[in-house]
């Protein structure tokens, strides 16, 4: 399984970025492959409007089935799941220990947005 995580940086030390649409890093792991790949979100962090959106169609682009990260806005939220990409949910730990949580089962699916758009 191809998921993505929201980081501050650009490897699996690296701590995860609460915010989906504005995180600096996507690190996308293929579980089954077991590769890593560091994805850059430098145009959508001082987006003036649009950044999840943008950011949620990068991912789907990338094949994720699904995305671990701390907050997401509505538009961001709706855009993941028309592209049948879950969101999961988690506020703290590099990306290593999330993607360990993942591996393990130990996130919690976002159900709806928990963020208003434009959310710093």
């Amino acid at each position: 399984m191809k998921i993505a995580i929201s980081s501050r940086g650009k490897n699996l030390n690296s701590s995860i970025d609460t915010r989906f649409g504005r995180a600096k890093w996507f690190i996308i792991a293929d579980t089954e492959a077991g590769s890593v790949a560091a994805i850059p979100n430098k145009k959508n962090l001082k987006a003036a409007q649009g950044a999840g959106i943008q950011s949620a169609a990068n991912i789907a682009r990338q094949g994720v089935e699904c995305i671990i990260t701390g907050h997401c806005g509505p538009n961001a939220f709706n855009t993941l799941q028309s592209q049948g990409i879950q969101v999961l949910t988690v506020t703290e730990g590099t990306v290593q220990e999330v993607l360990e949580k993942f591996k393990q089962g130990g996130l919690e699916p976002m159900r709806a947005p928990d963020v208003q758009g434009h959310w710093e």
